[in-house]
Parts: C-alpha cells; sequence; structure tokens
C-alpha cells in the first residue's frame, strides 16, 4: 500500500468547513491508504454551488432540516459542511456533528469477519452452524454469503420497524432479532442471488464475537476505527442515547391517514438504542470519519493485497442498472464503492473511488422517504464532483460515471414525500 498522506488545513465559514484534508497520516492511524494526494484547498465555487444545490433539493424531498456533507476530490479541492438547522426553527447544523452510520456498519462488520479470516481465525467458506449456535438446518449458508447479501435469509427489521419507532428506548437482544430474522420466508437459496437483509450482518457479528471472544463493539474499534484513526466512530452500546453529546439532531416524518406525511413536525428520534441496528445499522461517526472510512474500505486498506472481497459482485436486482452490484458488506456503483442507507432518525449514503480517491459522504436527519434517496444523492454528488475542474499542477482524471447529476437528481425528487420547491 501506498504511504496516506494527510494535510491538515481546514478553512471554517460560517456552517461549512470548507478544506478537511482525507488524504495524509494522523497520529492515531497506523494502515496506509493508496489513493492520490488530496489537494489542500476548497472546491470551486461553481462546484460547490452545483453540491449544495443538489443537497437542499435532497433535503426538501425527504422532509429533513438539516444535513452534513464532505466531497473530496484530490485533483480539484474538497467540500465538507453543515447546512439546515437541527429541527424546525432549530440552531444551524455544522460539520462537526456526530450521527448514526446506518447500514455503513455492516461494511465495518464485514471488515472485522474479512480480517479475521485473513488472520486464520475464521474461513469464509465456514458454514454459520460452525460459528453461531441454534441454527439448524442453515449448514448450506457460509460467512462469505452473509456479507455477500446471497444467504436468503429474510430481514428482521422488515417485521420490527413499527415495534423498533414505537419503543426507541428498548434495548434489543440479537438473539431476539436473529428469532425474527430467521423465522422470515426465505428470499431466495443460499448463493443463488443478493438480497440485502440485515440478518446477515447480524449473524456475522455474532461469529465474530464467537470466534474472538469479543465483542463487536471492541472489535470494530480495534480492528476498524484505531487502525484508521477513527476518533469519532463507534458501535455503542444498548442503553437509549443520542450519537453523542454534540449530535446532529435525527427525525422521522409520519404517515397521515389521509395521504401526506408531516413533513413540518416530524417525531424526534434522536435518542434511541443502537442494538436495533447493532452489526447491521448501529455504529455512530461523523463526516470526516464517514469519508476517511469509506476511502479505505473502497481501497481495500484494512486487508492483505490481493484480497478477493470485491472480485466477484452481483446484480443488485433485475430491475438495477447493471453498473450498480453487491459484494463483500458493500455496493459498487460504476467505479464506487460503498454503501447506505436509514436507520432512525438518518439517512446515510457514502461512496468513494479507489484510483482517484474521490470521496462523497452526506447524512440527511430525517430517515422516512426512500432510503436509496442517500445513494441517489451520494452519487449526485459524485457526478458533480467528477467534473470538477483540475488545480494547479493537477489533472482531472479522464474516467467519468454511467450516470448524470440529473438523472440521480430525477430519482430524489420522484421519489419525495414533501414537497420540492419548483426548480
Amino acid at each position: 500500500m501506498g504511504t496516506w498522506r494527510r494535510s491538515a488545513a481546514a478553512a471554517i465559514a460560517g456552517a461549512s468547513v470548507l478544506a478537511v484534508i482525507l488524504s495524509g497520516c494522523t497520529a492515531e492511524s497506523s494502515v496506509s491508504i493508496d489513493v492520490p494526494a488530496q489537494v489542500d484547498a476548497p472546491l470551486p465555487d461553481q462546484t460547490v454551488t452545483e453540491l449544495r444545490d443538489a443537497v437542499t433539493t435532497a433535503m426538501a424531498a425527504t422532509g429533513s432540516s438539516g444535513a452534513i456533507v464532505g466531497v473530496w476530490a484530490p485533483w480539484s479541492g474538497s467540500w465538507v459542511s453543515g447546512l439546515g438547522t437541527q429541527g424546525p426553527g432549530g440552531a444551524e447544523v455544522s460539520a462537526d456533528l456526530d450521527f448514526r452510520a446506518a447500514d455503513v456498519t455492516g461494511a465495518m462488520t464485514c471488515d472485522v469477519l474479512y480480517e479475521l479470516a485473513a488472520d486464520g481465525t475464521v474461513k469464509l467458506d465456514d458454514p454459520v452452524t460452525t460459528w453461531v449456535s441454534n441454527l439448524p438446518g442453515y449448514d448450506d449458508i457460509t460467512l462469505r454469503m452473509l456479507c455477500n447479501g446471497t444467504s436468503g435469509l429474510g430481514s428482521y427489521s422488515s417485521v420490527l420497524r413499527g415495534t423498533e419507532l414505537n419503543n426507541p428506548d428498548r434495548a434489543w437482544n440479537p438473539r431476539e432479532l436473529l428469532a425474527y430474522g430467521i423465522a422470515s420466508p426465505r428470499l431466495n437459496a443460499p448463493g443463488a442471488a443478493f438480497a440485502d437483509s440485515d440478518t446477515n450482518y447480524l449473524i456475522a457479528g455474532l461469529a465474530a464475537e464467537r470466534a474472538t471472544g469479543e465483542t463487536l463493539s471492541d472489535l470494530i474499534r480495534e480492528r476498524v476505527a484505531e487502525p484508521l484513526g477513527l476518533s469519532n466512530t463507534s458501535l455503542p452500546g444498548s442503553a437509549a442515547a443520542a450519537p453523542s453529546s454534540t449530535a446532529l439532531e435525527g427525525f422521522r416524518s409520519q404517515q397521515l391517514p389521509e395521504g401526506g406525511w408531516t413533513c413540518d413536525q416530524p417525531q424526534d428520534v434522536t435518542v434511541t438504542s443502537s442494538s436495533f441496528g447493532g452489526a447491521a445499522a448501529g455504529a455512530v461517526t461523523d463526516i470526516t470519519d464517514l469519508g476517511r472510512y469509506t476511502q479505505a474500505l473502497a481501497a481495500g486498506s484494512l486487508l492483505p493485497e490481493g484480497n478477493d472481497r470485491f472480485s466477484s459482485p452481483l446484480p443488485v436486482s433485475a430491475d438495477d442498472p447493471t453498473w450498480f452490484t453487491a459484494a463483500g458488506g458493500a455496493y459498487q456503483a460504476g467505479s464506487l464503492i460503498g454503501q447506505f442507507g436509514a436507520t432512525a432518525g438518518y439517512m446515510v449514503g457514502s461512496f468513494a473511488d479507489p484510483k482517484t480517491g474521490m470521496a462523497v459522504s452526506v447524512v440527511l436527519n430525517n430517515s422516512a422517504g426512500n432510503p436509496k434517496t442517500a445513494a441517489w444523492l451520494s452519487w449526485e454528488l459524485a457526478a458533480i464532483a467528477s467534473k470538477a475542474p483540475a488545480a494547479s499542477g493537477q489533472t482531472a482524471p479522464e474516467a467519468g460515471l454511467p450516470w448524470t447529476a440529473q438523472q440521480m437528481r430525477d430519482g430524489i425528487v420522484g421519489n419525495a414525500i414533501c414537497t420540492v420547491p419548483a426548480q
């Protein structure tokens, strides 16, 4: 791996941090990330205007009062900003607030599992029954299938979402969640196709704990957060709490019986138990950590060179574009690798290009809309950033993305639950 180069410069204007540089070396990090060095400069004004417009449109579409976004284009510059307010009429959002990482947590859980396989603690082709008890008849599902999303197991959250929303303080036992997941109808035969399910990550986390005798929280800290110098990233305990004492407040609009949503008066779900998301969606982070983590994920920085984690991606579904695939606990969209999803109060998307080093990370503070909005927004931001002009002495990459910013904007607006102002 090449040297992880970091330039620690930041310019703060209002709620915006205009130059948080991801490429560099921190005192806490011990892992190299082989991506091009980040230019120590803000992105051009025109690029920032387009990026800001993309985020504010998605905020309107989802009923989000606030958002935090980070865009890093190593050849051009960076833009990190808080937008909007903490809630309707609340304080301004700043870029340094913490939030729940949603489905990015699942990628971290798979980081741990792949690392355990690399050091010989487990084998990815081990049946899940080797490491997780009380799963009779599941010998045809392997650890690899969990992270590849090909186990065929159903999702526990699809059964329990209403219960979870009505009981945000409840501490969930992973075994109870597991029972609901395996009781759900199988989505497909093991190994046959990709089908996203949080039960996969739940079992992967239980397997990692059984194999090491450590909690998943400790494993993510030791094997992901500390090596990458992610000082604001962790998997909290089960007690109901805000993501941190300095958190982006999270909300969820409610659907009205007569139609429409409570866009102006969403439910505050900032304080909730991370145990429901757990290994799939329970981690907390901040925007700089999230961008750095996603670059490391895309570059395979936590695993030995030559690993096959993303070598055999599968179509996400027959209805999705051929450039959208999944493998190893992450999605691949064109040249980008990352994750997206929603958890109570937050909608999160984060993708990076391992060749150019470009990274885009965003969180919206209302989780009620279509979770794919987080992906569409990430890809819209990537389409804009990919065309950012090169800074002096730099060369812009030639490769493009197989979609346009407008196509992603159309997906967001077309799935809006709240009114989007006319453009």
